[in-house]
């Protein structure tokens, strides 16, 4: 779906304009995204297999939840929505933790080009897998897998991307960390 979207600058401030996704994606203009990582208390993290039919990663198993901000929408909304549209899941803004915000700069093959602010979240994921229902468009499979995944993204085929380790692991650290918290 193509979605009305804010401009940011590449420091992440808003220019005032606003513009289609795909233009955004055609032109390289920055705008921001949320990322949601939902794990569990016997340390699994929910990954989603991307629908085939993606632009951009087709098939592979990747963040749990993740979209745009929409155009004038906060990041927790955005967050909450995103959750609710890819897997049937309503979390409150206060069960959502921002564990910190990156910039994604990378041209596709097929000519997109992503310039992104990634919000980044963590939740515990509560209910059971089989009780998520999943958007058809967005995602073709949902699995709990071991959270030691982020860290081996590496030795793995279609679960994650190794160009992206780094962030992975620093997921990983900010979940343990809050796990040990409780």
């Amino acid at each position: 779906m193509d979605e009305l979207i804010d401009i940011l600058t590449a420091e992440g401030k808003p220019t005032g304009k606003t513009a289609l996704k795909s233009e955004a994606h055609k032109h390289g203009w920055f705008h921001a995204t949320v990322h949601i990582w939902l794990f569990t208390s016997d340390e699994k993290i929910l990954l989603q297999q991307r629908a085939i039919t993606k632009k951009v990663f087709p098939g592979i198993w990747d963040i749990s939840v993740a979209g745009h901000i929409l155009a004038g929408e906060n990041q927790f909304n955005a967050a909450k929505r995103e959750i609710f549209e890819e897997i049937g899941l309503k979390l409150e803004e206060e069960e959502l933790i921002k564990i910190g915000t990156r910039i994604h700069q990378v041209s596709h093959k097929n000519g997109i080009i992503d310039n992104e602010h990634h919000h980044i979240f963590i939740a515990e994921l509560k209910v059971p897998i089989n009780k998520l229902v999943m958007q058809p468009e967005e995602v073709a499979g949902l699995q709990l897998f071991d959270l030691n995944v982020l860290k081996e993204t590496k030795n793995l085929e279609n679960v994650l991307l190794p160009r992206f380790h780094d962030y992975y692991v620093s997921v990983y650290d900010k979940i343990i960390k809050h796990l040990n918290k409780l």
